[in-house]
């Protein structure tokens, strides 16, 4: 299953690549969907990603989910009213929406968060309760769809629901392959 995640400049480094690898080793095909503007997007710390397509070629249908990383690309993003649109397209269909950090912008110009429990970067709780959201300060907060989450630090519990959402059950350790050595101990 593909699972788009956006990208634009100034995106927040590990909240890209943190999610877009762990994707990957689930099974799912992560997609990077950036504005058009440009083929690369440079993130806040410098490491640049490549964009598949742009919104204006991607179709919410093709995918099971979006993840929206935070940094200040949400802000670009909010440029291209296609994120947004791709976002409440997904939403409707009852597609994983998830977002953190400052990616919850882009959720709030897609008009899904009236009556819904969220979290974000503490800045724009604001935002959130004006876009008619109820805010909540907590690594993770899920509702129905949507999942978000609040810095860098919520990583492993972000990708946790996301994954649990998308159906990939955690395995436990006990049920882990125990490595050995090449001498076989």
């Amino acid at each position: 299953m593909k699972i788009a995640v956006f990208t634009e400049d100034l995106y927040e480094d590990v909240e890209f690549w943190y999610p877009y690898y762990r994707l990957k080793e689930a099974g799912y095909r992560p997609v990077v969907i950036g504005s058009g503007r440009k083929e690369s997007f440079e993130g806040k710390h410098g490491i640049a990603n490549h964009a598949d397509l742009s919104i204006k070629d991607a179709k919410p249908g093709d995918y099971g989910g979006v993840v929206v990383p935070g940094g200040y690309a949400p802000d670009k993003m909010r440029l291209h009213p296609e994120f947004a649109e791709m976002v409440r397209l997904m939403h409707r269909d009852g597609k994983l929406v998830a977002s953190l950090c400052h990616g919850p912008w882009v959720l709030a110009s897609a008009g899904i968060l009236n009556g819904k429990k969220v979290t974000c970067w503490p800045s724009l709780k604001d935002d959130m309760m004006n876009a008619g959201a109820r805010y909540l300060d907590q690594e993770v907060v899920v509702d129905g769809n949507i999942i978000t989450s609040r810095k860098p630090d919520d990583l492993p519990a972000f990708m946790a629901e996301v994954l649990r959402h998308l159906g990939v059950e955690r395995e436990s350790r006990a049920s882990m392959p125990v490595a050995t050595s090449a001498s076989g101990r």
